[in-house]
């Protein structure tokens, strides 16, 4: 009997043709069809694996998660939680940066993925042993997801397609500051690099917060 021609169908393989289809046509692309077409099967056959486009979903989410490196939060201590915290929000940041059309369909989902969950009890995990109560480890969670999540969504820079000059006279105080920008150095130099200074600066300030808040529990 012949080999057959195409790879066996898995919910792996049907999960990872969702992700690149909506890596390259944005969440509004991702159809049981067009996963189908993009495996070269029957849209039918995809049944046999997945119950329909949640469940492509949940395994989009678990892929995308399984990205995330969780390491930097394992050895995470009452000494040295800022650098565990700053290591897995760069990471973390930086998987949804290659991935940024998937923020559209998970930031307003339930949380189902097994690594989802994992990453977040992770996450708690170390923020507890950092020293910081459940309550107030949950919502530096929430905070660091907002800070993620909307960093990598959105570009700042994006919006000022002119140079600065020519946003003067009317708008003096924006040329001013997308000047020095442009002549700022440090990561991500120049105007290309203010989302990136911006990312870390909202991070460094939040971190400082939670530094003031474990100083002083009360």
């Amino acid at each position: 009997m012949g080999r057959p021609s195409r790879a066996l169908l898995s919910r792996e393989i049907i999960a990872r043709a969702a992700l690149d289809t909506v890596d390259e046509q944005g969440p509004d692309g991702l159809t049981m069809r067009a996963v189908a077409d993009r495996l070269g099967v029957k849209a039918a056959s995809l049944y046999n694996h997945v119950s329909g486009k949640d469940e492509l979903i949940d395994g989009l989410a678990e892929l995308v998660n399984a990205e995330i490196d969780l390491g930097p939060l394992a050895g995470t201590e009452a000494a040295g939680w800022r650098a565990g915290i700053t290591a897995y929000a760069r990471g973390y940041r930086a998987v949804f940066l290659c991935h940024p059309n998937t923020i559209a369909l998970l930031a307003r989902r339930r949380v189902g993925a097994e690594r989802q969950l994992l990453g977040y009890d992770t996450l708690l995990a170390a923020l507890g042993r950092a020293g910081l109560a459940p309550a107030d480890a949950a919502e530096t969670a929430a905070a660091l997801d907002y800070l993620v999540l909307g960093s990598a969504l959105e570009t700042f820079t994006a919006g000022f397609t002119r140079p600065p000059a020519e946003y003067r006279p009317r708008y003096p105080a924006l040329a001013d500051a997308l000047e020095a920008s442009a002549e700022r150095g440090g990561p991500g130099t120049g105007a290309a690099g203010l989302d990136e200074r911006g990312f870390e600066l909202a991070l460094r300030l939040l971190l400082d917060g939670l530094a003031a808040r474990l100083a002083s529990p009360s």
